[in-house]
C-alpha cells in the first residue's frame, strides 16, 4: 500500500455513500411556496375558503403569515378572538416536522404554485391548499374521468367498474377514485391490469392505505399513477374527511362515472359536485329491484347523469375531447397481455401466496379450475350468502380467482 494512504473497505465505502444518498433522499421535498402553504392548511380554522379570501386580502400565502392580529381580523370569516388563535397558530416547527415526516414516506407536498398542481383544481372554488403526492403526477392526467359507487357492490356492479376502468384507460383517460372498498377498487383493478394510469384519492394521510387488503393494488398504481391526499401525513380515518375527499375527485377530472350507488350515498355527492363545477355526470343503468343501483338510476330518470353503457357514450358527451381519444394498445399493455399469455402457458413465476381468512380458504377450496355456478359454491361452504360473496370479492381482488359470464367463477391459472 503506497505510503501515507489510508485503505477503505470497499463495503464501507459503499456504506458511507449510501447514507450520503439516503440523507438526500431523506430531505423534505417541498417548495418555498407550498412551505407558507402548509403553514396554514396545519393552522386550525384555516380551510380552502378562509385561505383563499386570505390569499385575495393579502396577495399571497407568505404575505398573509406576517399579517397581524388585527389585519387578519379584517378578513371575512374571521373574528377578533379568532384572529388573535390563528396568529399564535402559525407554527414553522410544525411545518419543519411535516415536511421531514412526508419526505420519509416518499411524499411530496405541493401547492397551486407548483407545476405539477393539477389545473383542473385550480378551477374549483375550494381548491386543496396543499395536495400531498406519491408516484407521479403528469400533464396527460387533465385527461381523466372519476369512476365511483357503492362499497357494498353487486356482482354486476363490480364487473363494470371493473370494465370501465379498463376501457378508459386503454383509451387514454387516467382514472381517478377513492381506494374504497367496492366500486373505487374494481375501477382501479380494471386500469392498472389494462396498464393504464389511475389516481387514488385518500381520504386520510398517507401513512397508511385504507383499507388494508387494498394496499397491494395500491402499490402497483405506484407504477404507472399516484395517490393524493390534503390531510396531514398522520391523518386517520374520519367519516367528515369523505365528502372533502370527493370534491377533490370530482373537481380534478373530465367527468364522474357513478357505476352503482344506493338512494344515500357518497358517490351522489361526488356526482353533485362534478355537477356543480361544471364537469360531466354519467351513469351505469343498474338493476330495477337492486337497493344499490337507486341512487344510479335516479341520476339518469331525473337527468343529472347521462345514461352510459359503453365507452362511445362517454367519448361522445366529452366533444372535441373525446374525439382524440380511441381505444389504444400502448406498449405497457402489450407487456401485461404478454405476462398474462406466459402465465397461461405456465411460464410465469409463482408469487406468494395471500394470505386468507377462515371463509375465503373455505370459498377458494370450493372452487377449481373449472368453471363453476356461483350458487353450488354457495351451497358447497355453508357460510352465510353475504360472507360468501365477500370472500368471492376478496379473492378476485387477490388474483386467485376470476368471475365468468353467466354467475360463473373459476381458479386463475396461476392461482
Amino acid at each position: 500500500m503506497p505510503a501515507g494512504h489510508d485503505w477503505i473497505a470497499p463495503d464501507r465505502a459503499r456504506r458511507s455513500e449510501a447514507l450520503v444518498v439516503h440523507e438526500e433522499l431523506s430531505k423534505p421535498v417541498i417548495s418555498p411556496a407550498a412551505r407558507a402553504h402548509l403553514r396554514w392548511a396545519l393552522t386550525d380554522g384555516v380551510g380552502p375558503i378562509l385561505f383563499a379570501r386570505l390569499l385575495e386580502r393579502f396577495a399571497g400565502a407568505e404575505q398573509a403569515l406576517g399579517a397581524p392580529a388585527a389585519q387578519l381580523a379584517l378578513v371575512k370569516g374571521i373574528s377578533r378572538d379568532g384572529a388573535e388563535r390563528i396568529a399564535r397558530l402559525r407554527d414553522a416547527a410544525e411545518v419543519e416536522r411535516e415536511a421531514e415526516t412526508a419526505a420519509a414516506h416518499g411524499v411530496r407536498i405541493i401547492c397551486r404554485a407548483d407545476p405539477e398542481y393539477p389545473t383542473s383544481l385550480r378551477q374549483i372554488p375550494d381548491p386543496p391548499i396543499v395536495l400531498y403526492v406519491k408516484g407521479e403526477l403528469r400533464p396527460t392526467d387533465a385527461v381523466a374521468i372519476a369512476v365511483v359507487g357503492s362499497r357494498r357492490c353487486s356482482i354486476y356492479g363490480s364487473e363494470q367498474a371493473r370494465r370501465f376502468g379498463e376501457l378508459l384507460a386503454a383509451a387514454g383517460f387516467t382514472v381517478v377514485s377513492g381506494l374504497a372498498r367496492g366500486i373505487d377498487a374494481f375501477a382501479h383493478h380494471g386500469a392498472v391490469d389494462t396498464g393504464g394510469r389511475s389516481i387514488a384519492v385518500f381520504g386520510r394521510g398517507l401513512t397508511t392505505v385504507y383499507p388494508p387488503e387494498n394496499r397491494a393494488l395500491a402499490e402497483r398504481m405506484l407504477e404507472n399513477g399516484a395517490w393524493l391526499s390534503e390531510l396531514p401525513m398522520q391523518a386517520t380515518v374520519r367519516g367528515t374527511n369523505f365528502p372533502s375527499r370527493n370534491r377533490i375527485i370530482a373537481g380534478m377530472t373530465l367527468g364522474t362515472l357513478v357505476v352503482e350507488a344506493a338512494a344515500r350515498s357518497g358517490a351522489l355527492i361526488t356526482a353533485r359536485l362534478a355537477s356543480e363545477y361544471n364537469r360531466e355526470v354519467f351513469a351505469v343503468p343498474g338493476r330495477a329491484q337492486d337497493p344499490t343501483s337507486h341512487g344510479a338510476n335516479a341520476l339518469i330518470r331525473d337527468g343529472g347523469a347521462k345514461l352510459v353503457t359503453c365507452l362511445e357514450d362517454i367519448l361522445v358527451e366529452l366533444g372535441e375531447t373525446g374525439a382524440k381519444l380511441r381505444p389504444i394498445t400502448t406498449p405497457v399493455a402489450t407487456a401485461a397481455a404478454s405476462d398474462q399469455a406466459a402465465a397461461d402457458a405456465g411460464l410465469a413465476a409463482h408469487a406468494p401466496a395471500p394470505a386468507l381468512s377462515s371463509a375465503e380458504q373455505r370459498v377458494y377450496d370450493a372452487i377449481g379450475a373449472e368453471p363453476l355456478l356461483q350458487e353450488l359454491v354457495i351451497a358447497a361452504v355453508h357460510l352465510p350468502v353475504g360472507e360468501v360473496l365477500a370472500a368471492l370479492t376478496a379473492l378476485e381482488l387477490k388474483g386467485l380467482i376470476k368471475r365468468l359470464p353467466g354467475q360463473l367463477v373459476q381458479r386463475t391459472t396461476n392461482a
